[in-house]
């Protein structure tokens, strides 16, 4: 994918290095609490604080997690890796460096394949994956004199997803970030939850001319929203173009993405590897780990979103875009699925009406109320029952739509409040012929037109007939029974 300028063609590179947050209870080196929304430092132990004389202790926990996030993306696991002190001074960073894995990681290789909107499949290949601690926070917007630091997070357990430089646009960014959230979620080792600063990526941003190498990277910090991204990246790109037709060169710096105003500013310029004076860790022993323990991590990797899009493409016949949005996000994919076990068939038919009603009315019930599926006041079961009803022709899906409205407001189940409201669809052949002769005998006129050629009227004498039946009539024998009345 090129860029066309009225100067040529310039091509654009981008690579990731994602920060997730593990999910743990605990913290890397420590058994502090890593819940979030805690009051100030009410998170940390001696070791989070740096005091002296404590020493770090490994969290397996989070090794298997890490182990379990590069089984899940295909990559290999190093049965040998180390950690690394990376020295730097900040003030949420009280001990003057972050333990983390910089030369030998604990994962290797990987990669994410995405699709994207022409169809076309590209391949984001993973360099690497390390396991690291977070800082803390420094908060500089409660005095005016002062700042404040908060080591909650300080000691997180985070891994760091470094993909090589394979992304050519703000939508492949995009596409990698969601796909890349959504395994992780299912994994259950990040929560991804980028407005509590769970994930978070720096972007790192090159331009150059077809054919010849790479141009010098510009790397934008710490962004926490899949739309802040593809906006730095998009201003990114334009802001490196017109520095380079221009005659100019771009500098190798990190960048703040301002969200306020789209735009990217200078933040510092870049460090390399021996500014950080990188050596051994040397609290910390070699992590070594048995094959046994990775094959039985291995057994807990559930269906991932491609295998699972695929399954139900397969088993029920879901159209692609359909099985798709499901496996998209777990918590949807598992409604889906608890709801189809809830119809107690294998009619593929039930399958896709289902589908239908649950990225259809359920989902604009959701949006309405800004609500996830998790938090859904509509069951997966209770959605069953419902499509269930129409399957079965005791409701027609117009009045369903009232139903499952009446459903979300009330909190009443489909069959209670059909019954209630007598809304059961009639499907007496003498009741609905005499409501379409009803509607014959008040409109000769009509009828004359129709028999002459009008036959659009024909929708006309069904809606006149939904209206006297209220909107209760079977559809299909009403279209019918109209038939063979305007032929006889």
């Amino acid at each position: 994918m090129y860029i066309e300028t009225e100067s040529g063609k310039w091509e654009v590179v981008i690579g990731l290095e994602i920060h997730a947050q593990i999910i743990s209870e605990s913290k890397l080196f420590s058994n502090a609490s890593t819940k979030f929304g805690a009051g100030p430092n009410e998170n940390v132990s001696y070791v989070d604080a740096a005091l002296p004389g404590v020493l770090p202790v490994i969290n397996s926990f989070c090794v298997d997690q890490a182990i379990r996030t590069g089984l899940g993306l295909n990559a290999e696991i190093n049965k040998v890796s180390f950690f690394d002190r990376k020295n730097y001074f900040y003030a949420d960073l009280p001990q003057g460096y972050q333990i983390t894995q910089y030369f030998h990681p604990i994962v290797s290789g990987g990669y994410v394949d995405i699709e994207k909107e022409d169809g076309g499949v590209r391949r984001v290949n993973i360099h690497h994956i390390h396991i690291e601690q977070d800082a803390g926070k420094s908060i500089h917007d409660q005095s005016p004199v002062k700042s404040f630091i908060d080591l909650n997070r300080s000691g997180i357990a985070l891994m760091e997803i470094v993909t090589e430089p394979d992304m050519r646009s703000a939508e492949e960014v995009a596409l990698f970030l969601q796909k890349l959230r959504s395994i992780l979620r299912y994994l259950k080792t990040c929560d991804g939850n980028m407005d509590e600063g769970s994930m978070r990526a720096d972007v790192n941003i090159s331009v150059h001319r077809p054919g010849t190498p790479y141009g010098t990277r510009a790397e934008v910090k710490n962004v926490n929203s899949i739309k802040f991204m593809a906006t730095a990246v998009n201003y990114e790109i334009e802001r490196q173009i017109e520095i380079l037709e221009n005659g100019g060169e771009v500098d190798q710096e990190t960048r703040l993405f301002d969200s306020a105003k789209g735009v990217t500013r200078t933040m510092r310029s870049k460090e390399d590897a021996q500014d950080y004076r990188y050596f051994p860790e040397p609290d910390l022993p070699p992590l070594v780990l048995e094959q046994s323990r990775i094959d039985e991590l291995k057994k807990t990797i559930p269906e991932l979103p491609d295998a699972k899009a695929k399954r139900l493409q397969q088993d029920y016949d879901l159209p692609k875009y359909d099985a798709e949005l499901i496996s998209s996000e777990m918590e949807i994919a598992d409604y889906y699925e608890r709801a189809l076990a809830a119809t107690k068939t294998t009619d593929k038919t039930v399958a896709k009406l289902l589908s239908n009603w649950l990225l259809g009315e359920l989902f604009a019930q959701l949006n309405k109320s800004s609500k996830s599926i998790s938090e859904s006041d509509i069951s997966a079961e209770d959605l069953a029952e419902l499509v269930m009803l129409i399957k079965d022709e005791v409701i027609s899906g117009k009045i369903a739509k009232e139903v499952l409205e009446l459903m979300w407001n009330e909190k009443k189940k489909a069959s209670v409040i059909v019954e209630e409201k007598g809304l059961k669809q009639i499907t007496s052949t003498d009741e609905i012929k005499k409501s379409l002769q009803a509607v014959l005998d008040e409109n000769q006129d009509k009828v004359a037109e129709y028999k002459s050629g009008k036959e659009k009227l024909f929708g006309f004498f069904i809606g006149q007939a939904m209206k006297k039946t209220g909107g209760k009539a079977n559809p299909k024998m009403l279209n019918e029974i109209l038939r063979e009345l305007l032929h006889n």
